[in-house]
């Protein structure tokens, strides 16, 4: 077996694991070792195969990387739209000291605090937002 075809065997080898995966970064690495197939097509060396699937991929990681920075909203509060929960009602049965209560939504129990406000009051709420496992209820 030849060079060529063991780069390329690489390739579909992590084009499987990424399938598996779902992170586009195995893809990225991917497009290294197609490159490579390439460059050991073309008469280049091992070393040279390999610094060329090191660079490619590489350079596709990092770029990757920064495209997914700048495209996905890493403050969770830009990306509150993403929540399918928000906006939607619950009724509250009691509040504690805190400010905190627990809800029956989609047929769990939730966490759940109060939005800032005035003192919380028991009867349907609306969820304003998520922060971490909590929600945050706003009284309707």
């Amino acid at each position: 077996m030849n060079e060529t075809t063991i780069w390329w065997i690489l390739t579909g080898v992590l084009v499987a694991m990424e399938l598996m995966s779902g992170t586009f970064y195995l893809l990225m690495l991917a497009i290294g070792a197609a490159a490579a197939a390439l460059a050991a097509l073309a008469g280049a060396g091992l070393s040279g195969q390999l610094v060329t699937a090191a660079v490619v991929g590489g350079l596709a990681v990092i770029l990757w990387g920064r495209y997914r920075q700048h495209h996905n909203p890493s403050d969770p509060a830009s990306a509150q739209d993403l929540h399918l929960d928000i906006g939607e009602t619950v009724q509250v049965q009691a509040w504690d000291a805190e400010g905190s209560t627990q809800v029956k939504h989609r047929g769990a129990l939730w966490a759940a605090v109060s939005a800032p406000g005035p003192n919380p009051e028991p009867g349907l709420h609306r969820i304003e937002a998520i922060s971490g496992s909590r929600l945050v209820l706003k009284k309707i």
